[in-house]
């Protein structure tokens, strides 16, 4: 059930905000101080995209997905998005993975659990994947 499926939202993989939070650790434990104090780390600007798209994205990789929207009565901001252009100037942080690759990777995530493989090896291998992309390089096409 989607109480808003036109809503847009900043999606992107888990292990974004994580090297992001990392990096920031490595600012603190050197210079300190200076970097004590509130970041975002999101994605691009254009891997903010609607729910309903996210979910007819997740549909190509599991076809059984099945959705619909009912009106809420709660209240649903139309647009959330991350400004993360501190992080990208004083941390020269960017994200990696574009949200297709995220998508992939996310959904492979879990297929790989629903398989019962090794998922600490498996996430393993999605971290290394993850490393070999230069911040900022933007593997993959939205």
């Amino acid at each position: 059930m989607i109480r808003a499926p036109n809503a847009t939202r900043p999606w992107q993989h888990v292990l974004e905000p994580l090297s992001g939070y990392l990096t920031l650790a490595e600012h603190l434990f050197e210079p300190g101080e200076s970097f004590a104090e509130g970041w975002n780390f999101g994605p691009r600007e254009q891997d903010a995209k609607p729910v309903a798209w996210l979910l007819g994205e997740l549909a190509k990789c599991f076809p059984a997905l099945n959705w619909r929207s009912e009106p809420s009565d709660l209240h649903e901001a139309h647009f959330l998005s991350l400004d993360s252009s501190k992080a990208r100037q004083r941390l020269d942080w960017q994200p990696r993975w574009r949200l297709r690759i995220a998508i992939e990777k996310t959904a492979a995530w879990h297929q790989a659990w629903r398989n019962g493989e090794d998922m600490a090896e498996f996430s393993a291998g999605q971290i290394r994947d993850y490393r070999q992309v230069p911040h900022g390089d933007g593997l993959g096409a939205i």
